[in-house]
């Protein structure tokens, strides 16, 4: 059976370095509704992240 990914929403913002607390507590709290939620530094500025949400 295939698991499919789908992204919901994704959006660019200032880097802090709690950031990921946030995520974390988030996919704890919201994993058993089928969401995931992801964090990534941007590529081209260091100073911004980029989270998404999933849905599993």
């Amino acid at each position: 059976m295939e698991s499919k990914i789908e992204v919901l929403a994704t959006v660019q913002i200032q880097y802090s370095p709690d950031l990921y607390k946030i995520v974390d507590v988030l996919n704890r709290t919201l994993k058993e509704r089928d969401l995931m939620f992801g964090l990534a530094l941007d590529d081209q500025d260091k100073e911004k992240a980029i989270f998404t949400i999933y849905k599993t």
